[in-house]
């Protein structure tokens, strides 16, 4: 079985039109933010259903069931993990390879290897099937110690382990780009983010459709969206 995880709902139509074989499975969650809690992962489900204020049974059907299909993946199975580069995408993938750590499948990162450096926060959006194909045929299969550091970055996280964060992230790794950007934003979560939204607040700017792009033009490693944003500013 081959198996795609892909970041949202909005890739699902131009990866269709790629007409790359295998199981879709859609990553609809934003671990960034808000509980992440629970020893099993029942637990940590239930705590999710509850952060986003959805009943259970809906969250099991909509978002965790796609998630615990990766239990299933074995020896014979492929993975291919289509993530972005940003801290928000990273987290969910940080995730999936917590999930995987005791896999025996092939496990590939998709990266949108499409962007120059300047657009390197931008991912898959408004990519075309195209260029969807060419980002997976520049797959990089991932190495036990690359699974390995996913797990443990997710770990990290939980636990809001700064130094850990930082220790892990701090030599470059060609599976993770930019993995010292995104693990330096990932120790400044919880301070960093309300900082740059009270600056911008500060600087006049009160609305949302104001604040979001200042932010995102400031802090695009966080790969923040307007839920994210406004529940900083309501905060």
């Amino acid at each position: 079985m081959i198996y795609h995880v892909l970041p949202g709902d909005a890739q699902v139509k131009d990866f269709r039109q790629t007409g790359l074989p295998g199981e879709l499975l859609v990553c609809r969650e934003a671990l960034i933010d808000g509980d992440i809690s629970g020893e099993k992962l029942d637990e940590f489900f239930y705590n999710r259903a509850a952060f986003h204020g959805e009943d259970l049974a809906s969250y099991d059907a909509n978002v965790a069931s796609q998630f615990r299909r990766l239990l299933d993946a074995g020896p014979s199975d492929e993975v291919n993990l289509w993530f972005e580069y940003d801290l928000f995408c990273a987290v969910n993938m940080w995730f999936c390879l917590g999930l995987l750590s005791d896999s025996d499948a092939d496990i590939y990162r998709v990266a949108p290897t499409h962007l120059n450096f300047e657009d390197r926060w931008n991912g898959f959006g408004n990519t075309s099937p195209e260029i969807l194909k060419q980002c997976f045929d520049s797959r990089m299969k991932l190495s036990r110690s690359d699974i390995e550091l996913g797990a443990e970055l997710w770990n990290a996280l939980r636990r809001r382990d700064t130094d850990e964060l930082l220790r892990l992230s701090s030599r470059p790794n060609a599976a993770f780009p930019f993995i010292d950007e995104v693990g330096r934003a990932a120790a400044e979560l919880d301070t960093k983010p309300s900082e740059i939204i009270r600056d911008i607040r500060r600087q006049g700017k009160s609305a949302l459709k104001d604040v979001l792009p200042e932010f995102q033009k400031r802090a695009g490693v966080y790969g923040f969206g307007d839920t994210q944003v406004k529940r900083l500013m309501d905060e």
